[in-house]
C-alpha cells in the first residue's frame, strides 16, 4: 500500500510538472529591420495579452530582407518579415515552396504615404538614370526590397546592373555618410535619416521607390507551413497582439507615450521622430494586417519580367488570411 501510495504521488508530481512545461510560453523568433516601419520589437507594455502567456518574443535584427531566407532555411528563425523581393527569391530561386503569408506590415508608396527615395549627390554629375553608368551604388543587402527596385529601374533604362556599376553594402542608418563622404554616389534614403538637414541641402532624390515599382509590399509576415501547423494557436495570439499593438500606436491619444518609446528604442531625441513616425512621412500600415494580394502579385511580376525570378508566381498560392482573420476577431 506504502509503494502503491508513493507510486500514486510520483505520478501526480510528474502530471503536474508535464503542465508546467506544457504551459511554457513559445519563444517566438520574429525578424526585423528597422523600427518604427516594424513593430514587433517594441509591443508597448500592458497592450499585448498574449506576450509572456503563449509566447515570448525574440527580435532578430537583420540588414535586410534577403537574409531571412537562410535563416528560415536554417531553422534560425520562425516568422520573417519579407518584402516582395527576398520572398519572390525565397520561392522561385532559393526552392522555399512552403512559406505562407498571414499578415501584412508595411507597403512602400502606397496612398501618399513614404515612399524610398533614391538620393545622389549635388552638383555629382547624375541628372538622370543613364548617368549611373560607372558609379558606386550603396545597398543594404543584395537582394532586399530598396536593392531590388534600384535593379529593376535601372534595367528598364537598359543599363546592366552587374557590369555597368558596382555595390558597396551598408546598413541603411549609414547610408547617408556613405553619400556625403563621396564612398558612394546614390542610396536608398528612408526616414528618419532623410529628414537630416544636412542631407536635404547636400543631396537631391533622383527618383522613388513609387518610381521604379509603384506601391510596393515590403513588410509581411511568412513563415514555413509546418511552423503554422504545429503552434497555430500561439501564432494567432501574436497576430491579436500585433493588431492591439499596431492601432495603439496609432491612436493619437497615445503619441506622446508612442514617441517616447519609439525615440528610446531608436535612441534619438523624441523631437527626431515624432513629426514623422505614424504619419503619411512614414510607412502605410494596414490597419486590419491583411497583405494586399494585387500589389504583391505586380511586384513579383516585375520582378519576373526584368528576369530575377525564374519562374512567375501565383500570390494566391501562398497568402494564407485565417491566421489573421481569427486575430481580427478576437482584437476588437
Amino acid at each position: 500500500m506504502k509503494n502503491m501510495k508513493f507510486v500514486l504521488a510520483a505520478l501526480a508530481a510528474l502530471a503536474i510538472a508535464c503542465g508546467t512545461a506544457a504551459a511554457e510560453p513559445l519563444t517566438l523568433r520574429v525578424g526585423w529591420i528597422v523600427v518604427p516601419a516594424e513593430i514587433t520589437p517594441i509591443f508597448p507594455p500592458n497592450v499585448a495579452l498574449h506576450e509572456g502567456k503563449s509566447y515570448t518574443i525574440q527580435s532578430l535584427r537583420f540588414q535586410g530582407s534577403s537574409l531571412y531566407i537562410q535563416a528560415l532555411a536554417a531553422g534560425e528563425l520562425d516568422i520573417a518579415p519579407f518584402g516582395f523581393s527576398s520572398f519572390g527569391l525565397a520561392v522561385a530561386n532559393a526552392d522555399l515552396k512552403d512559406l505562407k503569408i498571414i499578415a501584412d506590415e508595411d507597403r512602400d508608396g502606397y496612398e501618399g504615404y513614404f515612399t524610398t527615395l533614391y538620393m545622389v549627390r549635388n552638383g555629382g554629375g547624375i541628372g538622370k538614370i543613364e548617368d549611373l553608368k560607372g558609379k558606386v551604388i550603396a545597398t543594404n543587402a543584395v537582394g532586399s526590397i530598396s536593392d531590388m527596385a534600384f535593379r529593376i529601374m535601372v534595367r528598364r533604362h537598359h543599363l546592366d546592373d552587374a557590369k555597368d556599376m558596382s555595390f558597396v553594402e551598408a546598413s541603411l542608418p549609414n547610408m547617408v555618410p556613405l553619400l556625403l563622404e563621396k564612398k558612394a554616389d546614390l542610396i536608398p534614403g528612408v526616414v528618419p535619416f532623410t529628414l537630416d538637414p544636412t542631407v536635404r541641402a547636400q543631396a537631391h532624390t533622383l527618383f522613388t521607390g513609387v518610381d521604379a515599382m509603384g506601391p510596393t509590399e515590403i513588410a509581411f509576415m511568412t513563415a514555413r507551413a509546418s511552423f503554422l501547423t504545429q503552434h497555430r494557436a500561439v501564432v494567432v495570439d501574436f497576430l491579436e497582439d500585433y493588431l492591439r499593438a499596431l492601432r495603439w500606436y496609432e491612436d493619437p491619444a497615445n503619441h506622446a507615450a508612442a514617441m517616447d518609446i519609439v525615440a528610446k528604442f531608436m535612441k534619438l531625441p523624441v523631437d527626431k521622430v515624432s513629426n514623422w513616425a505614424f504619419t503619411k512621412e512614414d510607412y502605410y500600415r494596414p490597419p486590419n494586417g491583411e497583405v494586399s494580394a494585387a500589389i504583391l502579385q505586380k511586384n513579383l511580376d516585375a520582378q519576373h519580367e526584368v528576369g530575377f525570378l525564374k519562374t512567375p508566381l501565383d500570390v494566391k498560392q501562398f497568402v494564407d488570411n485565417s491566421y489573421i482573420e481569427e486575430a481580427q476577431k478576437r482584437a476588437k
